[in-house]
C-alpha cells in the first residue's frame, strides 16, 4: 500500500499563515528594529523596514513551508539554503561593485556583495601584466568618496591601483562574500523578489528586492577559433595570462590584436629581447597619451565643453598627425569616424601610444595582416605569406558572461552592452540595475554607481515611511482596544 503522507507540514503551514499575516508588532524592540537597516535571516519574524507586510508574509510562508517539507521528506540529500537579503544584492567585487557598495554605505542602506574570486578586483590582481598603468590621469579614475593618494603618480601602476581598491574597501567597510559564484538569477513575480543562486561549498539561494549586476564587460577571456590552432605545437596564451616579456626573451612572438593591450604587450616584448609581430585586422585610432601639456583625454573633455564632437575629433587627429606622423604608412589604417565619435557610438576605445609606434618605425615590431590558419610552428597570413612563430598571444579582449546566469532581462543585449543609450543604461525593470557595462571607463562607473544608490535609497525611504505609517495605525488600534 502507498505510504500515507503526514499532514503535519500542512497544519504547520496553516498556523504560520495565521500567525504571520496577523499584525504582531507587539513590543518596542520589534517596532524599533523596523527603522534600522540590517540584513535579516529568512527565519527572523521581524518584518524588514521597507517591505510591505503582505509580500513578506507570503515569502516567509514559502520559505517556512520549504523548510518544514525538507524535514518530513524522508530524503537525506543536501538541500539548497535560502538567505533573505534585506537590501540590495551586488554581484561582483570589482571597481563597479565596490563603488555601488560605498554609495549605499554613505546612504546608510544595507547590502550584500557576492564575488566568485577570493579577492577584490580579481581581474586587476590576476589577469593583468606587470607593466600595466592606468591609461588616464588618476583624477579621472577615482571611485566615489575617496581620491587617490597625493603621492601616487599621475598614471598609477597596476599594483598601486589594486592597493587603492583594497583601501577603498576598508574605508567603506565593504566585506564581499568571496568564493560565491552566481550560477542563476531570475525575478520571481509571485513574491516580487529576485532569486539568485550561488555555487560555493553548499548551494545557496539569495532572495532580494534589488539586484545590482556589477560583473562588468571583462568577465571572460575571448579567444577566436583559428584553423589549425591545435596543430601549431607552440605556446598559445591569452593576454590575461601574460605577465612579462622576460618569459619570451629571444622568441618570435605573434600578438593577435592591436588595441591598448596588444600594443603595450608588443612594446614589453621588445624591451625584453623578443621579436614580436602584431596582427592588425581592423582599422584603429592611435593617439598620443599627452598633447599640449595635458593628457589627450583631459584635452578632449575640455574641448567638448565648447566644440561639437566631430570638430573635437578633427583637432585631436591634427595633433596626432603632428606628433606621431602618418600611421597609415605603418600599416595602421584609421576608421572613417573620429576617435571619440567612434567611442560613443560603438564603444571602441582609441589606442594611446606609449612608445610602440617608435618600435614599429624602427622595424623592431612588425605589423602584419590577418591570420588564415596555423601550421606546425608557423602561421599562414591572409596575403599568402608564411611566418615562423614560437609563441602566440591573443590580445583579443574580454566579454561579459551576464547572459549565462541572468535570465529574462531587457537591460543588457547579447553582446553585453546596455540596451538603452548613455547615460540611461544603468536601470532596468523589477529592481534590476547594471554598473560597469556602459563602455565609459572608471569615470562612467562612478556616475552609474551614484545613480543606482540614489534610486535604491529613494525607494527605500518611501517604503520605510509606509511601514512606519502601518505601525502607527496598528498602535492606535491596539491602544483603543
Amino acid at each position: 500500500m502507498p505510504r500515507r503522507q503526514s499532514r503535519v507540514p500542512k497544519i504547520l503551514l496553516c498556523n504560520l499563515v495565521r500567525f504571520h499575516i496577523q499584525p504582531h508588532y507587539c513590543n518596542k524592540s520589534t517596532a524599533r528594529s523596523m527603522t534600522q537597516p540590517s540584513i535579516y535571516s529568512p527565519f527572523v519574524v521581524h518584518t524588514p523596514p521597507n517591505k510591505l507586510q503582505v509580500v513578506l508574509s507570503s515569502v516567509f510562508c514559502l520559505l517556512c513551508f520549504d523548510s518544514v517539507m525538507s524535514q518530513f521528506s524522508g530524503h537525506r540529500q543536501a538541500r539548497r539554503r535560502t538567505k533573505w537579503v534585506n537590501g540590495a544584492l551586488i554581484v561582483g567585487a570589482g571597481p563597479s561593485g565596490l563603488a555601488v557598495g560605498a554609495c549605499l554605505r554613505q546612504q546608510g542602506l544595507p547590502f550584500v556583495i557576492l564575488e566568485r574570486a577570493r579577492c577584490v578586483a580579481s581581474l586587476w590582481q590576476t589577469r593583468t601584466y606587470d607593466r600595466l598603468r592606468l591609461h588616464l590621469p588618476k583624477r579621472f579614475c577615482s571611485l566615489p568618496g575617496l581620491p587617490f593618494p597625493g603621492d601616487f603618480p599621475e598614471y598609477p601602476t597596476r599594483d598601486q591601483f589594486v592597493e587603492y581598491l583594497e583601501a577603498y574597501a576598508r574605508r567603506f567597510e565593504l566585506s564581499p562574500r568571496f568564493g560565491e559564484a552566481v550560477t542563476a538569477a531570475r525575478f520571481d513575480a509571485t513574491c516580487g523578489m529576485w532569486r539568485v543562486r550561488t555555487a560555493a561549498e553548499a548551494e545557496v539561494e539569495y532572495m532580494c528586492h534589488w539586484l545590482v549586476v556589477a560583473t562588468g564587460e571583462n568577465a571572460e577571456c575571448v579567444v577566436p577559433a583559428v584553423e589549425g590552432m591545435c596543430d601549431f605545437g607552440g605556446r598559445v596564451i591569452h593576454s590575461g595570462e601574460y605577465k612579462s616579456g622576460e618569459a619570451f626573451s629571444g622568441e618570435r612572438v605573434l600578438v593577435v590584436g592591436c588595441g591598448n593591450s596588444g600594443m603595450e604587450l608588443c612594446l614589453d616584448l621588445c624591451l625584453h629581447g623578443a621579436f614580436p609581430a602584431m596582427v592588425v585586422r581592423d582599422s584603429v585610432h592611435v593617439l598620443p597619451r599627452e598633447a599640449l601639456g595635458k593628457s589627450t583625454f583631459e584635452l578632449a573633455v575640455q574641448l567638448m565643453k565648447w566644440l561639437p564632437l566631430r570638430l573635437v575629433d578633427r583637432v585631436l587627429l591634427a595633433i596626432s598627425w603632428m606628433k606621431l606622423g602618418d600611421v597609415k604608412k605603418l600599416g595602421l589604417n584609421r576608421p572613417a569616424l573620429g576617435p571619440f565619435e567612434l567611442k560613443f557610438m560603438q564603444g571602441k576605445t582609441p589606442v594611446l601610444d606609449l612608445g610602440t609606434l617608435h618600435k614599429i618605425k624602427t622595424g623592431k615590431i612588425k605589423v602584419i595582416p590577418g591570420i588564415k590558419k596555423f601550421l606546425h610552428g608557423k602561421v599562414e597570413l591572409v596575403d599568402g605569406r608564411i611566418l615562423n612563430v614560437d609563441s602566440v598571444i591573443f590580445a583579443t579582449g574580454y566579454r561579459s558572461n551576464i547572459h549565462e546566469w541572468l535570465q529574462g532581462i531587457d537591460l543588457i543585449d547579447k553582446d553585453g552592452h546596455p540596451t538603452r543609450e548613455f547615460p540611461n543604461g544603468w536601470k532596468g525593470s523589477s529592481g534590476l540595475y547594471a554598473v560597469g557595462f556602459g563602455r565609459t571607463g572608471l569615470s562612467g562607473i562612478s556616475m552609474d554607481a551614484a545613480k543606482v544608490a540614489e534610486d535604491i535609497g529613494r525607494i527605500w525611504r518611501e517604503e520605510t515611511r509606509q511601514a512606519k505609517h502601518i505601525i502607527a495605525c496598528h498602535r492606535r488600534c491596539t491602544s483603543q482596544n
